[in-house]
């Protein structure tokens, strides 16, 4: 069973979205996301200072069976990327919670947070899912 913390918020795309001093929020894939694609070898991440528009692609994750588009999960600026996913991408794999964060924003609105799903609709999403 996948981990699903309770003090972020979902995407379908398989994002989560963690709120941040400043106003700032913090962004990564699931844990159910990174098991899917299986061992992450090149990560893509948009430049700190572009602008994002909620649900447009804004990277790529490349893993040994395929290649996923990473998404916006809210509009916004990018204020910080993970550098460190440049010489250890698997930090997503290993801790797709912690070290294996991708990039902060700074959002437009942060009352678009309020949008994204909760822990309980994102865990009730990826159970439809595996049934499919």
């Amino acid at each position: 069973m996948s981990s699903v913390p309770e003090h972020l918020k979902y995407t379908k795309e398989h994002e989560w979205v963690e709120a941040r001093d400043g106003g700032r929020v913090r962004v990564g894939i699931t844990d159910f996301a990174q098991r899917q694609l299986g061992d992450i070898v090149f990560v893509e991440t948009p430049k700190a200072g572009e602008g994002l528009k909620a649900g447009e692609p804004v990277g790529n994750l490349e893993s040994v069976k395929a290649v996923s588009e990473l998404y916006a999960p809210l509009s916004g600026r990018v204020l910080a990327v993970n550098d460190d996913l440049d010489a250890d991408p698997d930090l997503i794999n290993n801790d797709p919670y912690g070290d294996g964060w991708i990039m902060e924003i700074e959002p437009d609105d942060a009352g678009d947070l309020d949008g994204l799903l909760s822990t309980a609709q994102y865990e009730e999403y990826i159970a439809e899912d595996a049934s499919e």
